[in-house]
């Protein structure tokens, strides 16, 4: 959490997450785009392109975690 927290502190659009090691999108940027569908784990727009398939049975209509 806190590379999240330094990376919208600093204004950057992306930051590396420690766990998996790939680069990950701030809000931010995301809120400059709409919805690619790709469950991003930032998405501001509740995932509103993701295909049902891509989604969890209990969760297909249930928004994006908030983080």
């Amino acid at each position: 959490m806190f590379r999240l927290q330094a990376a919208v502190a600093a204004g950057c659009d992306t930051y590396i997450d420690p766990k998996t090691g790939y680069t990950v999108f701030t809000a931010h940027y995301l809120q400059q785009r709409q919805c690619c569908g790709n469950k991003c784990r930032h998405c501001p727009h509740g995932w509103a392109n993701v295909a049902r398939s891509r989604l969890k049975p209990a969760a297909a209509a249930a928004a994006p975690p908030e983080w």
